[in-house]
């Protein structure tokens, strides 16, 4: 059986402007970016059911709003971006939804982690999701495409808007975080 090669974003969207084509199209979409997109949801959002819930909101926007991509940006930076966009809404959905102290959240959050069937970490990946968890927004998705995706600072810069100088101070004070969190855990 020979592989199929990558589709390039340019043949997708043309697929996508056709009426006649374009549920092919945004059929390669989905397999193109479903799983890169999954993972980076799964880093926000720590549990597999609010990562898949989150990733499924994530294309039925796509699909309605397709029309509206202009292509000033790469493809996946639009996708990432309402991606983070509907994992954060999800976020702050639970955050409403739970009455308890901070303390009482990420206790429950390292409970929810850890009976998540699809997690195979060991304790100290989930302390570090857990350390992760506590960042601010911005600090948390810098710090997650540059551990995770090794995403070069200048890509990052135009995927979020800000200056390279900016993404690095976030990440620096992540790392810091990060590491402090492990210090207080031993």
């Amino acid at each position: 059986m020979v592989a199929s090669k990558p589709v390039s974003d340019e043949q997708i969207m043309e697929l996508l402007r056709s009426r006649a084509t374009f549920e092919r199209g945004f059929r390669l979409l989905m397999a193109q970016y479903r799983e890169r997109l999954y993972w980076h949801i799964r880093r926000m959002v720590l549990v597999h059911d609010d990562a898949d819930d989150v990733l499924q909101n994530t294309f039925i926007k796509v699909y309605r709003g397709i029309g509206q991509f202009e292509g000033k940006s790469k493809l996946y930076t639009w996708l990432y971006r309402i991606a983070t966009n509907e994992a954060i809404s999800h976020m702050q959905s639970k955050a409403r939804h739970a009455s308890s102290s901070i303390d009482d959240v990420h206790t429950l959050l390292a409970q929810r982690l850890q009976a998540d069937e699809w997690f195979d970490g060991d304790e100290v990946q989930t302390k570090l999701q857990l350390a992760i968890a506590q960042l601010p927004d911005k600090q948390k998705q810098v710090f997650n495409l540059r551990y995770y995706e090794e995403m070069p600072y200048e890509e990052m810069s135009q995927l979020l808007n800000t200056s390279v100088g900016a993404l690095k101070a976030s990440f620096h004070h992540a790392v810091k975080k990060i590491e402090s969190a492990f210090s207080e855990a031993d």
